[in-house]
């Protein structure tokens, strides 16, 4: 059974920042694209932001320029670097790996921005 384990989500103030890490499988983290998607209360998930087995990564209009995802490949680790947070950033994270043939989800790491 393909588990991804995410990490970091808590509280944080209005301006602060925030590290989700997400590990899986080095078989699975090296033949998919990574990504962090979220889903605030009442509203759909959403693609936060991706990164290919090249590094190519996409983001969200919402968070470029202050979010940040990266992979290590060695330590099957993807991380998602999260600045200036916003109240309307507070949402359930979710990890994903996918490619062509699989689409893995994590169990999801709260993010909670007060004003």
């Amino acid at each position: 059974q393909v588990q991804l384990v995410e990490s970091g989500g808590g509280s944080v103030q209005a301006g602060g920042s925030l590290t989700l890490s997400c590990t899986t499988s080095r078989t699975i983290f090296r033949i998919t694209t990574m990504g962090w998607y979220r889903q605030a209360p009442g509203k759909q998930r959403e693609l936060v932001a991706t990164i290919n087995t090249g590094d190519f990564a996409t983001y969200a209009d919402s968070v470029r320029g202050r979010f940040t995802i990266s992979r290590d490949t060695p330590n099957n680790i993807v991380t998602l670097q999260m600045n200036n947070l916003k109240f309307e950033d507070t949402a359930l994270y979710y990890c994903n790996a996918r490619n062509w043939n699989m689409d893995y989800w994590g169990q999801g790491t709260r993010v909670t921005v007060s004003p």
